[in-house]
């Protein structure tokens, strides 16, 4: 039963936050399954990637088929992020050892309060102004920043194409979620066959319930986000990422 309430919750946190702002489901689940299961990290971490892929997946295909999803410079993005995480990560092994577990988690906080206090009101037509060539080369700049800092740190890469997407390459809050999570379908699939091959089977059963409630709270967190308001949907969003950023840094306080 403990293990059952464990990834319910885990899930949901993961579902909502990837549903809605295309938040990696590694930054909740992972610290969850190690404080109360006591799965070892490596393997948590492989968890919460394989429960983000399918979650990520259905997100990405609800965004698309409302028209809230930008392919092009969506693959090219991914592309280039995935390159420069495998650079980033080769880097980090270099130098000395680092701590800086927290780092996602504190983004999640901030970025929540910001969606809250200064929403993205960019509009579709704002957006889809901008030169398709200039587009295409701001894609390719911040999938190098944001590979390189997700393989440094090993943490954060929604979060970091979410305030990306909205921030500099000024996306309409929908379609830089719908990108985002299309995005993170294919790092979340990378990432956890990566951790099986190299860790070793995981726990079904874990992996199992995981998969499930992520994709099921993804689903309807997705869902909603597609038919709500701008004003709404940002401040929906910034509850969540507020409320999941201070329960995991709690965890991580008081264990």
């Amino acid at each position: 039963m403990i293990t059952f309430f464990v990834c319910f919750f885990a899930g949901m946190g993961a579902g909502l936050g990837t549903g809605f702002a295309g938040m990696s489901a590694a930054a909740v689940i992972t610290p969850m399954l190690v404080t109360f299961l006591k799965i070892p990290a490596y393997e948590a971490v492989g968890i919460a990637l394989a429960s983000d892929v399918l979650a990520s997946a259905v997100s990405a295909y609800t965004y698309h088929k409302n028209k809230n999803l930008d392919i092009r410079n969506g693959m090219v993005m991914m592309i280039t992020v995935l390159l420069f995480t495998m650079v980033g990560s080769w880097v980090s092994s270099m130098v000395p050892n680092t701590t800086m577990g927290n780092f996602s988690m504190v983004m999640t906080l901030l970025l929540g309060v910001k969606f809250i206090i200064k929403p993205v009101m960019t509009t579709k037509e704002s957006m889809e102004a901008v030169d398709a060539k200039k587009r295409v080369r701001q894609s390719i700049l911040c999938g190098i920043i944001i590979g390189f800092i997700c393989g440094f740190i090993g943490a954060g890469g929604g979060m970091m194409m979410l305030l990306i997407l909205t921030s500099v390459l000024s996306y309409e809050l929908k379609t830089a979620v719908g990108t985002s999570v299309f995005i993170m379908t294919f790092t979340a699939l990378t990432g956890s066959l990566s951790h099986f091959a190299i860790g070793g089977k995981p726990d079904y059963l874990v992996l199992a319930l995981c998969i499930l409630f992520t994709l099921i709270w993804a689903r309807i967190a997705a869902r909603f986000a597609n038919k709500a308001s701008a004003i709404t949907l940002n401040r929906a969003t910034g509850v969540v990422l507020v409320t999941l950023g201070i329960v995991i840094l709690g965890f991580n306080f008081f264990t």
